[in-house]
């Protein structure tokens, strides 16, 4: 069987002018977009807090999402995993612990309102307020008195006579997930749900996440550069460099534009994205190589093109299959798995391109500068001659 029955004579290479303008554009309003709008951080990589839940009934992401705001959860995002039927969603929302900037304030304001109180001081990383009283405290009363200002109380630690003079004590926030199950609770006789996990990121945690992932990046583009340029020429070696970066930015651009959440999974997807698309790079070099000894005397652009259209079957066929997979996941998967799923599909079709129109296209023009620089040099031996 052959998907295409006779060789093709396609010019790509004719069009390259066109195709590279166009690809910059694009290229360049997806950077913009990136500094200027950002991505959708996830809490992989924004820190904050992921609860699974399973409720006994049918419901849907809508109506679950009307609870946790009619409960107080404004900023929540809300995701169903499975299928329809499981009733099972992760709900995201940044923050680990309730205490917050405002919610501080207002504790610290409420304590201070005890009595003979002082050095209160809010950690905010670890959810605690430290603070010391000269009289002893109830902590059931220090814990009524930090919840009226809507801030849930874990539990209240009396670490005793200081040193100085007065009484230390330790007020720890409840975490985001107390929070949400007490905001879906609100106005049912019982809790209608199961909590299945929960997962906590802190915003250190996140920052040292995303910068890893980024360096992973940078070191699988360094790596494969290093490869193809000790594989072929050293004129190939830019080319695949450039068509990696052309498809991370273009898939960049639809967590970008569809503001999916960009986290762990994205980074993922980026990477097999590359793997991907030099893959597909080094067919085509590997044939222009063959072709370049075949055709000796033609222009590197004459059998570049005769390589592209030697290889178009079989690369049309492998992303083929490759797509067919990715759409069981789009139509079956959700949530991070139909996000992947797209990533890819958008990876494969901007690799298939890049490597025609991108890798290419340089190895052309760095091969044009090589043959000018080497006819200067020339030109320049025979005037000293003369």
């Amino acid at each position: 069987m052959r998907l295409l029955k006779h060789k093709t004579n396609i010019d790509f290479i004719g069009k390259r002018k066109i195709a590279i303008f166009a690809s910059t554009i694009i290229n360049l309003a997806i950077l913009v977009g990136i500094a200027t709008v950002g991505f959708n951080f996830g809490v992989d990589f924004a820190g904050g807090t992921v609860v699974e839940l399973k409720f006994d009934h049918s419901i849907n992401a809508g109506e679950v999402r009307k609870r946790a705001e009619a409960g107080g959860l404004q900023d929540v995002s809300v995701q169903g995993i499975g299928g329809a039927e499981d009733n099972t969603f992760l709900l995201r929302m940044g923050g680990v612990t309730q205490l917050n900037e405002e919610g501080a304030e207002k504790a610290k304001a409420a304590i201070n309102g005890l009595g003979n109180v002082k050095n209160v001081y809010a950690d905010m990383a670890n959810g605690i307020i430290n603070f010391r009283s000269a009289t002893q405290l109830a902590p059931a009363a220090i814990k009524k008195t930090v919840e009226d200002t809507g801030t849930g109380v874990q539990e209240v630690r009396d670490l005793g006579a200081a040193q100085g003079g007065g009484f230390d004590y330790q007020v720890v926030a409840s975490g985001m997930a107390d929070k949400v199950k007490a905001a879906l609770a609100k106005g049912v006789s019982a809790p209608d749900f199961q909590e299945r996990r929960v997962d906590y990121v802190g915003p250190q945690v996140g920052k040292q996440l995303r910068n890893k992932g980024i360096a992973a990046l940078l070191y699988a583009m360094v790596a494969i550069l290093v490869y193809v340029a000790f594989r072929f020429d050293f004129k190939f070696g830019p080319g695949a460099l450039l068509a990696m970066l052309h498809d991370v930015v273009m898939v960049a651009g639809f967590y970008l534009v569809s503001r999916r959440e960009f986290n762990l999974t994205a980074i993922a997807a980026l990477l097999t994205i590359i793997g991907y698309s030099v893959n597909d790079t080094i067919v085509i070099y590997d044939r222009i190589r063959e072709d370049m000894g075949k055709y000796k005397g033609k222009p590197l652009p004459e059998v570049i093109n005769i390589a592209v259209n030697d290889t178009l079957a079989r690369t049309l066929l492998t992303s083929f299959v490759t797509a067919l997979s990715l759409i069981g996941l789009l139509v079956f998967g959700v949530g991070e798995i139909w996000d992947f799923a797209m990533a890819m599909l958008v990876g494969i079709i901007v690799g298939t391109y890049s490597s025609v129109y991108i890798a290419s296209p340089l190895t052309i023009w760095l091969d044009e500068r090589a043959a000018a620089r080497e006819g200067r040099s020339k030109g320049g031996m025979k005037a000293k001659t003369a």
